[in-house]
């Protein structure tokens, strides 16, 4: 990333993983197979129980918690400078870090309950960035970026932003390369990271990846990993 801080080339994307015992489990697999970057968000409300299962894990693993990535994001609904500030000071008591989280996102650029040609999206995504900036002069997060912004969404920020997001985060995998995407951040310094690479886990039964699997001697999850993983 820009700054010189690395960034794990997979991680463990935790959507929709809201039981105690299943986020343990497969936090449990994933640092055990080398996994050093776990992706939450506000809005998935796992956060707490993230951070409990990493305080319980990470001894089993000789790791220290500080050596597990964490990616969080600041849900729609909170959009705005104050919420911004608030927003993440409640993931950062959540996940139970007692030092600055290594990535934080603007989830959306769409505010929660606003209609998508609302005007006030615009002003409000410019106040949660320059909310953002702040966390990150403060030392309070390691990097700050975006998620499921589009080229006009990013070339509206870059207009105002002091700082230039360091990720953008999109849903990427063979069926939706997002090559205009990957070519802009690519120009513009921003580092491209691929979520949903395995299709939400459709294309794991998709017959040509199948065939492709086939060929090369791989799993299908393995050339779909592959896949992503070129595409910066």
């Amino acid at each position: 990333m820009a700054g010189g801080d690395k960034l794990p080339l997979l991680g463990l994307g935790t959507y929709k993983v809201k039981d105690p015992q299943t986020i343990s489990a497969v936090i449990d697999v994933a640092l055990s197979s080398g996994y050093k970057l776990i992706d939450t968000a506000a809005g998935y409300r796992n956060e707490a129980l993230i951070g409990q299962a990493l305080r319980e894990l990470c001894p089993k693993h000789n790791l220290l918690p500080e050596e597990v990535f964490i990616t969080s994001k600041l849900a729609p609904c909170d959009h705005g400078y104050e919420k911004v500030i608030a927003a993440y000071e409640k993931s950062l008591r959540d996940l139970g870090r007692p030092h600055p989280l290594d990535l934080y996102l603007i989830h959306w650029p769409g505010v929660q309950g606003k209609k998508r040609e609302d005007p006030s999206n615009a002003a409000l995504r410019r106040e949660s960035w320059k909310a953002m900036e702040e966390l990150y002069r403060r030392g309070k997060v390691k990097a700050i970026g975006v998620s499921n912004y589009t080229i006009k969404h990013l070339e509206e920020l870059l207009q105002y932003a002091a700082i230039t997001p360091a990720v953008l985060q999109s849903e990427c995998h063979p069926f939706l390369r997002q090559a205009d995407v990957r070519s802009y951040c690519a120009a513009h310094g921003i580092f491209f990271q691929a979520y949903s690479s395995l299709g939400t886990g459709d294309l794991l039964h998709n017959s040509t990846v199948e065939e492709m699997a086939r060929k090369y001697g791989r799993s299908v999850a393995q050339i779909l990993l592959r896949s992503d993983s070129k595409v910066q």
